[in-house]
């Protein structure tokens, strides 16, 4: 079996390399596995998946997300209330009437969709210890003349401040799609944009906002040095706790991390 690391594990190592250790590698019983909000946005993004690739119409929308994020919360190992998924389910149905028109505003009505839901699958020639893969995918790519555009959708309540949009735990998810979309489709980076577009629930306008995430060369070398220690890091079975963390880990107390 191939060895592969994905953006989510990336982002638990750096928050633990021990709690990555027990939720990635051991796969311990106990690491989180979803909530409300997680059923929220899977729904969102299917039901968006699934119109932009024109497999429902736009009178169909609200009823795909309705059945999409009911499928989800009987998914859940936690039980939701009803009036917290009724709630959900109303701003759920609004986000998706209105997402197609932020999408076609910002690019001016003026683009050709690539692909949906893309999987990366590139391996990594950057570390040379080992043979890893990195995997992710991609929830849209446009093209707007010679230019590609990666756009990953985030759900939240009411937006993102500063401080998140430039945080470099949210903003290496783009940089590595970047470099390895660009790796899989042997296209110039130059010729490559990121952005997140972010599905507002509880926002009073501009309930979907779309920006464009800063992936330069100087910012791509930060992440992929990050990327080659984490790897070594784990290729040696250095699973060092930071107990800076442990605040909120599921793990505290347990018999998994005593």
């Amino acid at each position: 079996m191939k060895k592969y690391i994905s953006f989510s594990q990336i982002k638990n190592w750096v928050k633990c390399p021990f709690y990555h250790k027990l939720a990635s590698i051991d796969r311990v019983d106990g690491a989180f596995s979803g909530n409300i909000y997680t059923a929220f946005g899977s729904a969102l993004h299917e039901t968006i998946e699934n119109h932009i690739e024109k497999k429902i119409g736009d009178n169909e929308l609200k009823t795909f997300f309705s059945n999409s994020f009911t499928k989800e919360r009987e998914s859940l190992e936690e039980e939701v209330k009803e009036s917290d998924y009724n709630k959900f389910l109303l701003q759920g149905e609004n986000l998706v009437d209105k997402y197609k028109n932020a999408l076609d505003s910002y690019f001016n009505n003026n683009y050709e969709v690539v692909s949906c839901e893309e999987e990366i699958y590139e391996e990594i020639k950057d570390f040379l210890l080992d043979k890893y893969y990195f995997k992710g995918y991609i929830d849209l790519v446009v093209k707007v003349g010679d230019t590609y555009h990666i756009l990953d959708w985030k759900t939240c309540s009411w937006g993102w401040d500063a401080k998140r949009r430039s945080d470099t735990n949210t903003t290496y998810q783009l940089v590595f799609y970047k470099y390895y979309y660009a790796m899989k489709h042997n296209i110039d980076p130059k010729n490559i944009k990121c952005h997140f577009g972010l599905l507002k629930r509880t926002a009073k306008k501009n309930h979907v906002e779309i920006f464009e995430v800063t992936s330069g060369p100087r910012r791509t070398k930060n992440a992929i040095a990050l990327l080659q220690k984490a790897l070594a890091n784990i290729n040696k079975k250095n699973y060092i706790k930071n107990r800076l963390s442990c605040g909120r880990c599921e793990f505290k107390g347990t018999m998994h991390c005593p």
